[in-house]
């Protein structure tokens, strides 16, 4: 039997599809640095192996899966060559392994990973059903039907698939330190919409997404009556969001869903959208949507005395709104509090003004430092810059954490895309100290 080794296996990415690989029946191991990232847990419940980086982890007979933040001259890729064996970038091998199932692409630069949770859980309560997630998830079935997976824009990695379909949830402009506008983030979607095999389910309330050419149908969804499956009679309330579809100006069902925010609904209407596609009932859509429990990172609570904390992944202006829009929902009456970690200093520096204005949608804002990216350099740009757009915010540290006891019985949305986590780490202990006080 073939062994499976994974060069970088605590990758977001990697470890979904070593998790995939193992339920699935096959033999895994992989290696990566030795620091802690929360993506290697569901891999030690598995109780598969992972080794620090050596070349010696390379053993005849195998097939490497290489990570791509890990270039050729690899120690343990160098020495897969010298024996011979194979390796296959990430991308190439899962391009090559979805062509075994039903495959489902979701992409757009904003909500991919709550919708391929979304879809995978709503789908697999038809049938069987394989998943890979971005935020580090990911299973196998031995007799999956479909395959649900996160596609990513950036540096083009999608294009290494040839999904049966594609669901593209928005484009907007991100990744500045790679695309060069907004064309050529459109440029790079319409090419994934060439090499689709089935459909292409798109949000039609997305200006960009209007533009997108195919050889096979666009079906598209939104609260516009333009579109194909259209959501109306909204009500929102603090236990959820209720609406009715209409498909082609014809009463389809009655949804309600335990999420918040108009960004839950887009998600969710693509996913009734996928589902009529494949034929999937409403009942089974319904029956699924009451039982969802999100995935990690997005609008995860944890409540502390009155203290509600929230850890999302919003790192883009669009993202920052979403959020804050999804708290007032649930929150009404609570104050709302953002504490932001901007993520690289190009993103950063390209959306200065949006990230002020969304993060003054918050009661209060309070900045981290700057999470940079090591492919880039500071230049003369600081967390300062940011501050001095938002009236009475302010700059904390994990050692100053404790200011935020000033708002008390508050939500505090804890965003970003680095290691925010730490901020909330401090604050979490700062609450439960005073607790025992």
């Amino acid at each position: 039997m073939t062994v499976f080794h994974f060069t970088g296996i605590k990758g977001s990415g990697m470890s979904s599809l070593a998790q995939i690989l193992f339920d699935a029946g096959e033999q895994v191991q992989g290696s990566d640095v030795d620091k802690y990232f929360f993506t290697e847990q569901p891999l030690r419940e598995r109780d598969i192996p992972i080794f620090t980086f050596n070349a010696n982890n390379i053993k005849e007979g195998m097939t490497v899966i290489a990570g791509n933040a890990f270039p050729d001259d690899h120690p343990e890729l160098v020495r897969a060559r010298e024996i011979g064996v194979e390796i296959i970038r990430y991308h190439k091998f899962l391009g090559e392994y979805i062509g075994n199932y039903i495959s489902i692409a979701i992409t757009g630069a904003h909500g991919k990973t709550s919708t391929t949770g979304l879809m995978s859980h709503v789908v697999g309560g038809y049938k069987p059903t394989s998943y890979l997630i971005g935020d580090g998830t990911g299973a196998g079935h031995e007799n999956a039907d479909f395959f649900v997976m996160e596609a990513c824009e950036y540096r083009r990695h999608f294009l290494a698939y040839n999904p049966d379909y594609a669901v593209m949830t928005n484009i907007d402009f991100d990744h500045p330190d790679y695309f060069a506008n907004i064309e050529d983030v459109y440029s790079a979607f319409q090419s994934l919409a060439l090499q689709v095999k089935k459909a292409i389910i798109a949000c039609g309330d997305d200006e960009q997404l209007q533009r997108i050419q195919a050889k096979v149908p666009v079906v598209y969804y939104g609260f516009g009556a333009e579109n194909d499956f259209e959501a109306r009679n909204v009500e929102k309330t603090t236990e959820g969001t209720k609406f009715d579809v209409f498909v082609r100006n014809e009463f389809y069902s009655t949804f309600f869903i335990p999420l918040f925010g108009d960004h839950a609904v887009l998600n969710t209407l693509a996913v009734i959208t996928l589902c009529e596609y494949e034929g999937i009932s409403p009942d089974i859509i319904q029956e699924r949507l009451y039982t969802y429990k999100g995935v990690k990172r997005r609008f995860t609570e944890t409540d502390i005395g009155d203290n509600v904390l929230i850890d999302d992944y919003a790192h883009h202006p669009t993202e920052i709104r979403a959020t804050i829009q999804s708290a007032r929902q649930k929150f009404p009456d609570h104050e709302l509090v953002a504490i932001f970690q901007p993520h690289t200093f190009t993103r950063t520096q390209a959306f200065l003004q949006d990230f002020a204005d969304s993060l003054s949608l918050a009661d209060t804002a309070y900045l981290c430092d700057i999470f940079g990216s090591a492919r880039e350099t500071q230049g003369a740009l600081s967390i300062q810059d940011l501050a001095s757009l938002i009236e009475g915010s302010a700059v904390i540290t994990t050692e100053g954490i404790d200011i935020l006891t000033k708002h008390q019985g508050a939500v505090f949305l804890f965003m970003g895309a680095g290691d925010v986590h730490k901020f909330q780490d401090a604050f979490e202990a700062v609450l439960k100290n005073n607790e025992t006080a």
